[in-house]
């Protein structure tokens, strides 16, 4: 039974305030804070998405969103990104793209973990990732006023147990209770609220996201949901998207590659990517004395390896699952990078079907996680 507070003005009775419990998807580019409100899951109005980005000043004061993202334009090594690629891994885990994001990574001993230096000061990803978690929870605890300590954080499926615990260990840095670590794709299928009412259903959940990449076949019967399957690399994303255009741009420029080349040129990677996710019309791009173009062809022929690398998956998955093609009755999409146009039409050509996309991808996950941790907080027990 909950406990009882009385109103001596009123002379009413009151049940005390359920505690709110805050799902978070720790991303590689962006992070996202959802909780649930009369039984809906919300996303925060005022910051909804928070770009996974930090940035040290001179006195090592961290600043953590937007305008640390607004420093890439014209980056420098206390500018930090892509932290998430660099959880629980050592530096002989790293691939190049990896040692080259534009910031001080540390060749520590074979087993360590890796560090990054900033002014002089060396932190690990944990470190780094608590500090995004940080602002997540002041920014949850600011909007709804109220004082936030529990969280459910959401993971690539492919992440292994090293990776899941320094996820944990970021957030109790952050001051958070982590009551559980659940993986994306279940994440999102609870956001479509797949609850078999209408009979057992198979879902592929085609998660792409800024660093990672996995697909998972699903069973959802009676709100049961079991995970049939997972395939994936954690070194694949929508970073590696960028990194081919900005490798095809030096290689066919006189400039140098050096690490704050790469980062500028991976933010206007990423804005071909959205220009191609709406126009046809060659990519163009002018300023200051830097001008930097790619055709829609050549643009797909750099893309297109990576591509292939997903379908791959999805193939392992649904053998490894038993299922054919036929008996998948959903294809869900998650993470900001599967709004390029050509990972829709690869898909709908791999599984027969077109891909369901009707909820936000960058939401999904962290609408997923908010609503496990309404289950958690013991609120709803028709799912599990």
């Amino acid at each position: 039974m909950g406990k009882i507070s009385i109103n001596l003005k009123e002379g009413t009775l009151e049940k005390e305030k359920k505690e709110v419990v805050i799902g978070i998807d720790l991303g590689t580019t962006n992070s996202l804070i959802a909780y649930v409100k009369d039984g809906t899951p919300l996303l925060l109005e005022k910051e909804t998405i928070v770009p996974s980005v930090i940035y040290f000043d001179e006195e090592s004061n961290a600043h953590v969103g937007s305008y640390a993202k607004s420093l890439l334009e014209q980056p420098n090594p206390n500018t930090i990104y892509s932290v998430k690629r660099l959880l629980g891994r050592s530096y002989k885990d790293l691939d190049n793209n990896e040692l080259s994001l534009g910031y001080k990574i540390i060749d520590t001993p074979e087993d360590e973990l890796v560090k990054v230096e900033v002014n002089g000061k060396y932190y690990s990803p944990i470190e780094l990732s608590s500090i995004i978690l940080k602002k997540l929870k002041n920014l949850a605890e600011k909007e709804l006023n109220t004082v936030v300590s529990k969280a459910v954080i959401t993971v690539p499926a492919y992440f292994n147990d090293s990776q899941r615990q320094a996820t944990r260990d970021a957030g109790k840095l952050a001051g958070l209770n982590i009551l559980r670590i659940i993986n994306e794709p279940t994440a999102a299928a609870l956001a479509y609220g797949f609850k078999a009412n209408d009979g057992k259903k198979n879902i592929a959940v085609y998660d792409f996201g800024g660093g990672t990449f996995d697909v998972s076949i699903l069973t959802i019967e009676d709100g049961i949901f079991e995970v049939l399957a997972t395939h994936g690399d954690t070194h694949l994303g929508g970073d590696d998207v960028d990194f081919a255009l900005v490798n095809h741009w030096i290689s066919n420029s006189e400039i140098e590659k050096k690490t704050d080349t790469v980062a500028k040129f991976k933010n206007i990677a990423e804005k071909c990517k959205m220009h191609y996710s709406q126009n046809k019309e060659d990519f163009i791009y002018s300023e200051n004395n830097l001008a930097l173009s790619l055709t829609l062809g050549k643009y797909k022929e750099l893309i297109n390896p990576i591509l292939a690398r997903t379908i791959e998956s999805c193939n392992k998955a649904l053998v490894d699952s038993g299922l054919q093609k036929s008996d998948i009755d959903d294809v869900v999409l998650v993470g900001g990078s599967t709004r390029i146009k050509e990972i829709k039409e690869v898909l709908h050509s791999f599984f027969n079907k077109a891909p369901n996309d009707t909820l936000n991808p960058d939401e999904v996950v962290a609408l997923g996680a908010a609503i496990e941790a309404d289950i958690l907080a013991g609120n709803r027990t028709d799912m599990l």
